[in-house]
């Protein structure tokens, strides 16, 4: 009989450190599961604001664009607006844009340069219904690009260091057009960087 009590005892002690282990884990967890994990609010606005500007490039989709009056017959610089949808295409301009106004020439001496006939384009990129991003692209005299997003503009000329950013920007814009350049842009520009005594350089 002194035995059993014994061992019943023993068990029982077992019993009750397994159960004050099993609490003392459970209040470690932050009460075994009772509390969610929850992410910091600022990492949770971060992960739901989508993208715009120069870093949503790969995710547009669309492109619209409109040639400005200007002084190019009709015939030869195409239709007044295009859309394009061809994602390849839109991301390709898209990112030449962006190459011109992140990599800015500084211009420190006198420019010459050749006539500007008011050949322009303006456009906004999209993903879906959403604006990612609007342009203008001066494309005669000296060619510019301003590129605006999230209440911001940044603006280059493409010459130097931004002409060298963006090589294939004539090529892809008149992809985007579905015309070939002759017909989207003025004849071989020149640009003297150090004013017009200075001998000339083809701009592409």
């Amino acid at each position: 009989m002194t035995r059993g009590v014994r061992q019943n005892g023993m068990m029982s002690s077992r019993q009750l450190r397994g159960t004050v282990v099993a609490g003392l884990l459970c209040a470690a967890v932050a009460g075994c599961g009772s509390t969610v994990a929850t992410t910091p609010a600022s990492v949770q606005a971060a992960q739901a604001a989508p993208a715009v500007g120069c870093a949503s490039v790969n995710q547009a989709t669309t492109v619209t664009i409109q040639r400005t009056p200007d002084l190019v017959e009709p015939v030869r610089a195409g239709a007044a607006v295009t859309t394009q949808r061809e994602t390849a295409l839109v991301r390709a301009l898209f990112g030449d844009l962006c190459n011109v106004v992140a990599h800015p020439d500084t211009v420190r001496t006198g420019m010459n340069c050749p006539m500007a006939i008011g050949l322009a384009y303006t456009g906004t990129f999209y993903d879906g219904n959403r604006e990612l991003a609007t342009f203008s692209y001066g494309a005669s005299g000296c060619q510019s690009v301003r590129l605006d997003a999230t209440g911001q503009s940044k603006y280059a000329m493409v010459m130097g260091s931004a002409a060298s950013a963006a090589p294939n920007l004539e090529t892809d814009m008149a992809a985007v057009l579905g015309l070939p350049k002759s017909a989207v842009f003025t004849p071989t520009q020149q640009i003297n960087p150090g004013g017009p005594n200075q001998p000339a350089k083809n701009l592409r």
